[in-house]
């Protein structure tokens, strides 16, 4: 009988919701036997190579309908409509960013605010590290750092033939 009902279900053709802005497929596979079963939701990526895949590449309003977050798919309407969203608020942000980044340089201009400074390392911290580190086989401590001897096998005098 599942040899029958695979023929069945796999016969059926799918039926398509709906394209996203890159072209990507969403397919929708309902089951025509009258069980209720929940429905296969996929994507028919634009390239169909997995390695290809980048993260965000499918819109979230797909994402949300493939996931079962929304029971009605969106529509291209919507999909441009948040998509120009997204742009304008990206354009705010940087607007923001580039009057905060006037203000500041005026401050500074002005003598309210100091330049930060760079932290000058003194002592034993600001010696430069030429030479590789030995490993010895005491353990050595030096303030918060601690470092376990290394073993090494003891070398045969021996050799195996």
């Amino acid at each position: 009988m599942n040899i029958i009902k695979n023929i069945k279900d796999n016969a059926v053709p799918a039926s398509y919701m709906g394209f996203d802005c890159i072209g990507s497929v969403q397919p929708d596979s309902n089951c025509l036997t009258g069980r209720t079963i929940r429905a296969k939701r996929l994507v028919e990526p634009v390239n169909a190579k997995e390695y290809e895949y980048q993260e965000g590449s499918i819109p979230s309003e797909w994402d949300a309908w493939i996931r079962g977050r929304r029971k009605i798919p969106p529509t291209i309407e919507e999909l441009l409509k948040n998509e120009r969203y997204r742009e304008q608020i990206k354009f705010r942000a940087k607007e923001v960013e580039e009057k905060e980044m006037l203000i500041q340089a005026n401050e500074y201009e002005e003598g309210l605010v100091a330049r930060p400074a760079q932290t000058q390392i003194k002592g034993h911290a600001s010696a430069p590290h030429y030479r590789e580190e030995q490993l010895s086989a005491e353990p050595s401590s030096t303030a918060n750092t601690f470092q376990p001897g290394s073993w090494t096998p003891p070398k045969d005098q021996s050799t195996k033939a």
